[in-house]
């Protein structure tokens, strides 16, 4: 049982990349929940890249 608590867990490489993602360009962010709220342009350019990666 100790064994377990020994180890360390592995870290992973993240699947995604948010370099490209809505919220990078932040415009403002909501005072109580802290929400991130992105620009219009962003959310076209999101709204786009699913469109055109539809499967």
């Amino acid at each position: 049982m100790s064994d377990i608590k020994d180890k360390k867990p592995l870290k992973l490489r993240p699947v995604e990349q948010h370099t490209t993602a809505a919220w990078a360009n932040i415009e403002k962010i909501k005072e109580v929940s802290n929400v991130a709220i992105p620009s219009e342009i962003e959310v076209g350019n999101a709204k786009e890249w699913v469109d055109t990666n539809q499967k």
